[in-house]
């Protein structure tokens, strides 16, 4: 199925599109998986990066009170890291602090996904053929606008996470949660 996936986005010659396609299609059946194990291992398996890091937005889209229409950015992660409530309750019944360690573990995974797009010189949204050239003319990454975000932006953004956090879970954090914030930051 990975492999299936990873060629249908490969097949256009705008990649970003048909990941955009492949994952609205998608979503509706990643929010009735009702295991966390199960959404874990299909994120974690995904072979494109592409299309994981959509479907990851869509994800915290879906969380967002008020949605962002901006552009997948480090910008657009903050974003969802203050505006993104917990994550759906799925199928299973889990405890609220599973469901915010669920949450963290995304988040880190967004982040990830999205990481290899500055670093692979946009290679990941041309075409299988177009990529040729831009490899052989070494190609620089171009970064955007919202990619340039302070560090005092991610502490404020990242003391109010955990602000809310704390009001939900109390202290102190389970181990994993704590874990996974030092990760995260």
């Amino acid at each position: 199925l990975q492999r299936m996936l990873a060629m249908a986005v490969e097949v256009d010659r705008s990649p970003t599109c048909s990941s955009r396609k492949i994952a609205d299609d998608i979503f509706p059946f990643i929010l009735n998986i009702p295991l966390r194990s199960q959404r874990e291992t299909l994120l974690n398996t995904m072979e494109s990066q592409l299309l994981r890091c959509r479907l990851l937005e869509l994800l915290f889209q879906h969380s967002c009170d008020v949605p962002t229409t901006s552009s997948m950015s480090l910008d657009k992660v903050l974003y969802f890291l203050s505006h993104s409530s917990v994550l759906p309750q799925f199928q299973d019944e889990t405890a609220t602090w599973q469901r915010w360690d669920e949450m963290l573990q995304y988040l880190s995974l967004l982040l990830l996904s999205y990481h290899t797009f500055p670093l692979s010189s946009e290679h990941l949204r041309t075409s299988v053929g177009d990529r040729m050239k831009l490899i052989a003319q070494k190609a620089k990454a171009r970064l955007q606008d919202s990619d340039d975000i302070s560090q005092l932006d991610i502490q404020l953004k990242m003391n109010d996470f955990i602000n809310r956090m704390q009001k939900t879970l109390g202290e102190p954090f389970p181990p994993q949660i704590q874990e996974k914030l030092f990760m995260l930051q």
